[in-house]
């Protein structure tokens, strides 16, 4: 005979477990929805106003890219011993690590608008840096071949690298340096009908950061009809993001300072010397085209070694693989905070740093 005891846990038990399962649906039920029905992740057990957007699914990577996130760099702050509000636009989320990405697939988007570019158009630019390969990439993507005119010394690595993406390269002789390369690119499109990019001069280049850049950071930034920032730090490459976002912004409000970064080795937008420097991406040793100087309230001039210095310490203290051009626009945006002139900075960054 059964324990008294143990028939009545037993009774108690087929009752618990007829109870549990008395609300499932008397349809055949799989193990994945008895799960969602137990743990409450089934989407109809959540209330509609807790429910998550679900993830979307982009057309391509170029439209994953922006906006960009905006990240406070408390540690960074910290490290240095200053106090205000410090914080990075994180600009380089595409495949080359810097903001070309974005740019190359941006003007190609509005070369094709204006009618400029046509579908299927071969593409010629003269040029041998990162933005040489964003636009490889871009093009490959859009289908347009490419033609990249570089002088013959430019970097056998780096050329390498752009033929298996499956870019064509012309070289100029390297006596004739990029105002060579550029002269031959413009040559090439007018004989063989491409299309040439001139990326340096364009004004596709400012715009696109008048139409995405610009209003990103306007929307990001501002709170009840102010902005949270008094300075943005832009360092200076091809001049296009720090023209077309000062426009945007000083179209906005003139209570927000917009200050240029340059190296101090190469210190062209100032109209000093200009010469080599360590920091890529910024400081091509000339004014830029695109560069428009009057949306500039400050210019400030950074050492390769502070760019470094800076861009290893943010790693450390925020987690942020900063590029050396990072890094400078980071430093100077820390030095207005620390001489006085901001309370709050924002620093664009456009590269980072591969740390494996």
């Amino acid at each position: 005979r059964r324990c008294p005891l143990c028939q009545e846990l037993f009774a108690s038990f087929c009752q618990i477990f007829s109870a549990f399962f008395s609300f499932l649906p008397k349809s055949r039920l799989t193990l994945p929805a008895l799960c969602a029905k137990v743990i409450g992740t089934d989407p109809c057990c959540i209330p509609e106003d807790e429910r998550r957007p679900p993830v979307p699914i982009y057309p391509n990577i170029y439209q994953t890219l922006l906006p960009g996130p905006i990240v406070e760099l408390r540690g960074y702050l910290a490290a240095c011993g200053l106090r205000g509000r410090l914080y990075a636009y994180l600009n380089c989320n595409g495949p080359t690590g810097t903001a070309r990405d974005e740019l190359a697939e941006g003007m190609l988007a509005l070369a094709l608008a204006r009618g400029a570019l046509t579908p299927g158009q071969p593409i010629v630019e003269a040029v041998s840096g990162p933005f040489a390969t964003a636009l490889t990439l871009a093009g490959q993507t859009a289908g347009h071949p490419v033609v990249l005119v570089m002088p013959e010394d430019a970097p056998a690595m780096r050329q390498e690298s752009l033929l298996r993406l499956g870019a064509q390269i012309l070289h100029t002789p390297a006596q004739a340096g990029p105002a060579g390369a550029r002269a031959e690119a413009e040559a090439k499109a007018a004989e063989k009908g491409w299309f040439y990019m001139d990326w340096l001069r364009s004004d596709d280049n400012p715009t696109y950061h008048r139409r995405v850049t610009g209003p990103a950071l306007v929307r990001s930034i501002a709170r009840e009809g102010s902005s949270i920032v008094d300075s943005i730090v832009i360092g200076v490459g091809s001049g296009g993001t720090i023209t077309g976002v000062g426009e945007t912004v000083k179209a906005w409000t003139n209570d927000v300072r917009i200050v240029a970064v340059e190296p101090y080795e190469s210190q062209a937008l100032s109209g000093g010397l200009t010469g080599p420097h360590g920091i890529p991406d910024i400081g091509f040793g000339l004014v830029p085209g695109n560069y428009n100087a009057y949306v500039v309230d400050n210019i400030a001039a950074v050492t390769t070694a502070d760019a470094a210095r800076a861009a290893q310490r943010v790693l450390r203290t925020d987690a942020i693989p900063a590029s050396p051009s990072a890094g400078a626009a980071l430093h100077a945006a820390a030095q207005l905070i620390a001489n006085g002139t901001s309370r709050s900075a924002l620093a664009v960054f456009s590269g980072r740093q591969s740390i494996l």
